[in-house]
């Protein structure tokens, strides 16, 4: 799995060499600035609700009083640290739910963008078809869909371990593996439709290559410490990577077929 995660993340430097090279700037902004609005958006909508959110949990579970019960240095650091988690596996939620919401909006165009590189990488010509771009943008919304029902059910079992100290301190952790695991999932299975596997199919297979999905999520993830750019760049840039990702491992003997 370490090296499917490394190839994954220098997918990303050949996906910057790859866009310059063939002149892919115009599908690289237009999805880049929809996804930086609707960040944008997402963030100042978590900041405006999400203290008040901690707050009201802590109360409701009765989780501050009983540590208002042991007040002393050491357990008002415990508060201070649960806070905090809690607030990090929060904003985790809220960017997994904006994340689908937009996957879901640009589906036919990450579709378009992984047949276009596709077609630069082997030559082989995919002709364009309404109707197909139209079914390829549907099973994309599909496994939008349903990883987001499985991410949310992990995110809300960590959510519920972040009250816990201690034991909640690794959730930002694995919560953030989580968030890696299903972005890279759906940027890769815009590749292997192409290759004639069928949802499940798709699902089995990227379980079998889970470092293909985190390494092309984790990149994904980092870009957004670099403000406006990075969000300008990070969804069109993973679709890409991921797609040169498959055909890096695959000539590499690193997956078979």
């Amino acid at each position: 799995m370490l090296k499917e995660i490394v190839i994954a993340i220098q997918s990303y430097l050949e996906a910057h060499r790859f866009i310059s090279r063939h002149k892919l700037w115009k599908w690289i902004l237009i999805p880049g600035f929809l996804y930086t609005l609707m960040f944008m958006a997402g963030i100042w909508l978590f900041w405006v609700t999400s203290n008040e959110a901690t707050q009201l949990l802590l109360n409701k579970t009765g989780i501050r009083e009983w540590l208002e019960n042991f007040k002393n240095g050491w357990m008002n650091f415990l508060v201070i640290i649960c806070q905090i988690i809690i607030w990090m596996v929060s904003l985790m939620f809220y960017f997994s739910l904006f994340k689908f919401i937009f996957l879901i909006i640009g589906s036919p165009l990450f579709s378009y963008l992984s047949e276009k590189t596709d077609t630069i990488l082997t030559g082989k010509d995919f002709p364009f078809s309404f109707s197909k771009l139209m079914n390829d943008a549907w099973r994309a919304i599909k496994i939008a869909l349903r990883n987001l029902l499985w991410q949310s059910l992990y995110m809300l079992s960590l959510f519920l371990l972040s009250f816990f100290p201690l034991f909640g301190w690794v959730t930002p952790l694995v919560g953030l593996l989580v968030e890696c695991y299903y972005l890279g999932f759906s940027m890769l299975d815009y590749s292997i439709e192409r290759n004639n596997l069928s949802a499940m199919q798709s699902i089995q297979f990227i379980g079998r290559h889970k470092g293909l999905a985190i390494g092309n999520g984790f990149v994904f993830y980092l870009m957004h410490l670099v403000p406006i750019i990075g969000w300008l760049l990070a969804p069109s840039y993973a679709v890409i990577a991921a797609t040169l990702s498959l055909h890096k491992a695959r000539n590499e003997k690193v997956i078979i077929g």
